[in-house]
């Protein structure tokens, strides 16, 4: 059980309620916020001209509503703004969206009825989803369009997603025994005019990205193995050099990771301590900059990801309705919390981080299938007969593929505005734009360190190194092993690479403790993030 409500909500608790299942339960502090928050707006709007309680919405906010049809204006609001379009969200952004929703209301600062919170609260412990869809928002007078579609459900109207199937809201509120919503007020503008879907998504996304920098890293440090590296590259001495946390951060990994490697080489043994004759050496005095440089290419994402959670655990814990509802300074004030630039910022620099970091295992797995490069492989790791079996060949097209479209995604939304609602919002955030695309190039990079990693154990194999590998390396590798045998015939790749991605996908995935000391998922930047 997750108590929501008597504190900041965290990345953690996120991950507990997504991904654990977690039910929540809302304090009794905040319940009385949003009891005293509703009963101070209720009175204070006696014959007061309000936004969007007896006014309409918009550039149409001059014209004044008369009492006996506000209700009715927050259900037109509501209906008139269920235009969503394109693929329905996944449900567990849905999921993240509504609890981050919620999160806003136990701020008491929105003027909603008590039954908003319980019956979004009930939403969200039984996993009941309302099928929102993922075009309509600029990101800028809140998610509109997509959180309409959250309303709408409350309402007890559109459709839900229930075992599998899009069916009637009414259905499945009756199959749960829960009462639609009723306007008290301004409930259809509370829940439409603020950041929960990109903040939601972008909750998810940054628990995805932890996780993807954990895999990269163990990744990366195999590869170390596999070539014999020698191991300064990611010493503390010359890494500590560099004043960038997340550099440091990834190199003390490494160096957690491969800390009983009989693979990595110490260059005081081989180079210092002995007197180097030859005029030609055999081996490389350094490596490519996809083996040397990986704390200076994952230290800024390392950095980023943290960046980024500071932010959007800041967006989440803030109120972003307009107008803000003070009971304590008994007024009401007019502005533009629902505008999303901090969120479409930090989304926008994530998925260039995420693009990256695909980028540094495209590289990586293109060295270990060019036996130019690496000098010890077979072309394509190919385990096979050379010339009649193909090895990694094909998968190398996937990542390869995939990778460009990553690229092409990082192209900014941040800076796209286009005004609309007849100029009213002249200027837009985009942010759940920028959050869904950065979303993609989450689930694309899954794709790639898929290959990379079903490529990096066959190449273990081949060379017959796994009883030489670090004991964290090792028993990742007998993770995957157990998934994909090793294959020196060739057979359909599709199904190995999905397995893979699969399991490294999978939020409950641990890596050993002595690597970050935390679920995957939650991952190594949490020490900077805190």
């Amino acid at each position: 059980m997750t108590t929501v409500g008597n504190r900041s909500i965290t990345l953690e608790d996120f991950y507990q309620i997504l991904f654990k299942d977690n039910a929540i339960e809302i304090s009794p502090a905040a319940q009385k916020r949003v009891s005293d928050c509703f009963a101070f707006l209720l009175d204070f709007a006696k014959e007061k001209l309000i936004y969007g309680i007896n006014t309409g919405f918009g550039p149409m906010a001059q014209y004044r509503i008369d009492e006996h049809e506000q209700a009715q204006l927050q259900y037109n609001l509501i209906r008139s703004h269920c235009a969503g379009q394109g693929k329905p969200i996944d449900t567990v952004y849905v999921k993240a969206l509504m609890v981050a929703r919620l999160n806003t209301f136990l701020r008491g600062k929105s003027g909603v009825h008590p039954d908003v919170v319980a019956l979004l609260t009930a939403f969200i412990n039984r996993d009941i989803f309302p099928v929102i869809f993922e075009h309509g928002s600029v990101g800028a007078s809140g998610d509109l369009v997509q959180l309409a579609h959250l309303a709408l459900g409350l309402i007890g109207e559109g459709k839900m997603w229930h075992e599998g199937r899009q069916v009637p809201a009414s259905e499945v509120l009756a199959a749960h025994n829960l009462t639609p919503l009723s306007v008290h007020l301004r409930e259809g503008l509370a829940l439409m005019n603020g950041t929960s879907v990109m903040t939601g998504i972008g909750v998810v996304n940054l628990i995805h990205s932890r996780n993807l920098l954990n895999w990269s890293l163990v990744s990366s440090s195999l590869l170390s193995e596999i070539v014999e590296s020698y191991d300064d590259h990611y010493s503390a001495e010359l890494n500590e050099a560099k004043h960038h946390p997340g550099q440091q951060q990834v190199a003390a990994q490494m160096r957690a990771i491969l800390q009983d490697s009989d693979l990595v080489r110490k260059r005081h043994e081989h180079l210092y301590d002995k007197k180097v004759t030859a005029d030609v050496l055999e081996d490389k005095v350094q490596e490519f900059y996809s083996i040397r440089c990986v704390p200076q290419i994952l230290g800024p994402v390392y950095d980023t990801i943290a960046s980024a959670t500071t932010v959007v655990m800041h967006e989440i814990n803030s109120v972003s309705d307009n107008p803000i509802i003070d009971k304590d300074k008994g007024s009401v004030y007019h502005g533009g919390n629902f505008h999303g630039d901090y969120v479409s910022l930090e989304m926008d620099k994530l998925k260039i981080a995420i693009t990256k970091l695909s980028m540094l295992a495209e590289r990586q797995l293109n060295f270990l299938l060019n036996n130019k490069l690496n000098n010890k492989l077979p072309p394509f790791v190919n385990l096979g007969r050379l010339g009649f079996n193909l090895g990694m060949q094909g998968a190398q097209f996937v990542a390869t593929s995939t990778v460009a479209e990553n690229q092409t995604f990082s192209f900014p939304m941040y800076v796209h505005s286009i005004p609309n609602n007849n100029d009213n919002q002249d200027i837009v955030s985009m942010g759940t734009n920028s959050a869904q695309i950065t979303s993609k190039v989450i689930e694309n990079t899954y794709q790639v360190l898929a290959v990379q990693l079903l490529t990096t154990i066959q190449a273990v194999d081949y060379l017959g190194f796994e009883d030489r590998l670090s004991s964290v390396s090792r028993e990742v590798y007998q993770q995957l092993r157990a998934l994909v045998p090793v294959f020196t015939e060739d057979g359909i790749m599709t199904e190995k690479i999905l397995k893979i991605k699969e399991f490294i996908q999978a939020e409950h995935v641990q890596l050993p403790a002595s690597v970050v000391g935390q679920p995957a998922a939650v991952a190594a930047t949490e020490l900077v993030a805190s």
